[in-house]
């Protein structure tokens, strides 16, 4: 069967993508990408004489009738998608469009936006006896999201949230959060377009959120990471830490010694 190639084009870093995606980017004839979103610097290691092709501007017919016309032609397809495409990728309706025409796809997955966030801040999502769950979800705008995943429901389990898309709706973020139970002072951490060269880092606190979005003149483009493992303090915390390096804790591949007190 005919195919093309959709890789994550990773958060922004343009060698934040896997060996794998590097490969397919540098042997693919046609390369598609979202120019308002993937780092044209990965776009040049692209072989030479490859045709690009910047999607920005285009629908979803448009896109797809290019598809199906390189494919047909015997062309190698390579559709770079920013972070990973399987978070907010919208790569369904491009792949149910290109099985009307009898052609597959792979995927291969990238640095998503969230971990790169992470990376950015130092910080680990899931800390022992504190939170070891993490939510990736995203505010309700223009568009809704499922009644039993309203974000007030989901915070209701106090763990890690990360918020995708959804810088302008820091106000109904922090109402319901609130409404949650969560307390003013819960840290938040904003990363706007981690990983690029003017990636811009703002913590604050649940309470403070809309005022620092606001001051800093976020409202595009960002990560906002909140729950109690964004504590910029967490370090000093010996209660939250991990038993897996103990000397005393035993696994199938390191056996426990007794420590005195």
């Amino acid at each position: 069967m005919d195919k093309i190639w959709i890789v994550g084009a990773g958060p922004g870093d343009p060698d934040l993508i896997t060996v794998k995606g590097l490969e397919i980017l540098q042997k693919a004839d046609v390369v598609m990408y979202t120019d308002s979103l993937v780092n044209e610097e990965l776009i040049a290691k692209a072989k030479p004489g490859a045709e690009i092709i910047r999607t920005a501007g285009m629908h979803l017919e448009e896109m797809v009738d290019i598809m199906v016309d390189r494919v047909k032609n015997g062309k190698m397809i390579a559709r770079m998608h920013t972070g990973d495409p399987a978070m907010y990728g919208a790569i369904m309706e491009q792949v149910a469009l290109l099985k009307t025409h009898g052609i597959g796809y792979e995927v291969i997955p990238g640095v998503s936006s969230v971990f790169a966030s992470a990376a950015a801040i130092g910080a680990e999502l899931t800390i022992p006896d504190l939170t070891q769950t993490l939510i990736l979800t995203r505010a309700e705008g223009r568009t809704p999201v499922p009644e039993f995943e309203k974000l007030r429901l989901l915070a209701s389990h106090h763990c890690t949230i990360a918020l995708f898309l959804s810088a302008t709706l820091t106000k109904k973020i922090v109402k319901e959060l609130q409404e949650a139970g969560w307390a003013d002072n819960t840290p938040v951490a904003v990363i706007q377009r981690a990983t690029w060269p003017d990636q811009k880092i703002v913590r604050t606190t649940l309470s403070e959120l809309d005022e620092a979005m606001r001051v800093n003149g976020i409202r595009k483009h960002a990560m906002i990471l909140a729950g109690w493992a964004l504590d910029p303090d967490i370090h000093d915390k010996k209660e939250y830490r991990s038993k897996l390096y103990d000397a005393s804790f035993t696994h199938s591949f390191r056996k426990g010694v007794k420590v005195n007190d």
